[in-house]
């Protein structure tokens, strides 16, 4: 498996401690994303050294969060580590964009919280992230939102030199879920550089669209760096 380190975090699973496993690999190349060293990145690690991470840290940890890059691009390996998790009682978390709903199918009853990237309306993915895979990310939302029993959290980061607030509403129009996350851009570490030129969305911002989308979903919030989490009423 290919593995771009791991971290125990408070932050990744909310109300958990989670030991967070970051994938190698993603096969979409979003000009603001600040992992572009794990695109093509990450170390060879066997799935039993995973395993035995997972049981060094049974006493400090309640949950597993794996996340990327893009988990399922790998997914036969993050099976066993859901497998494996859920035999010693931990709860589960995958983060994924969404581009492989078949694999998402395929695991969805081992999965109790879904983070999925909702990058653009469905069909502007291709113009706001250059990819057209919205049609792919719209199967793996239906998916979840046919196992009720995984938690799904969608969220979309709000870069003002890809979209206005007017792709936000149109997102929240389209979509169903427990929990809307607007997130906020951040220009310092980003794979298209001439996105470090593009300022920032401040908190005042996010919050003016979530309360523009409130009608639409029943649970948003925003997510800054200054911050952190705050729900959106």
């Amino acid at each position: 498996m290919i593995v771009g380190g791991t971290a125990i975090s408070s932050l990744d699973f909310p109300n958990k401690i989670s030991l967070t496993i970051f994938t190698g690999g993603c096969i979409l190349r979003c000009p603001y994303c600040h992992n572009p060293e794990i695109i093509e990145g990450g170390e060879p690690v066997k799935v039993d050294e995973i395993k035995k991470e997972i049981i060094d840290s049974l006493e400090f940890i309640d949950s597993i969060v794996i996340t990327g890059g893009e988990p399922l691009i790998q997914y036969k390996d993050v099976e066993k580590i859901l497998k494996f998790s859920k035999e010693h009682n931990l709860k589960t978390k995958i983060d994924t964009n969404g581009c492989f709903p078949r694999k998402l199918q395929e695991i969805i009853e081992l999965v109790d919280y879904v983070g999925l990237d909702i990058k653009a309306p469905f069909h502007k993915y291709k113009e706001i992230i250059g990819s057209d895979v919205g049609d792919k990310v719209k199967k793996s939302l239906m998916i979840c939102l046919n196992f009720p029993e995984t938690y799904l959290e969608c969220k979309t980061t709000y870069v003002p030199a890809l979209m206005d607030k007017s792709a936000i509403i149109e997102i929240a129009r389209e979509i169903e879920c427990d929990m809307y996350t607007i997130q906020q851009f951040r220009n310092r570490i980003v794979l298209d550089k001439k996105l470090q030129g593009t300022p920032v969305p401040t908190r005042e911002e996010l919050r003016k669209i979530a309360k523009e989308i409130n009608p639409f979903l029943k649970n948003v919030k925003i997510k800054t760096y200054e911050f952190g989490e705050e729900i959106i009423d």
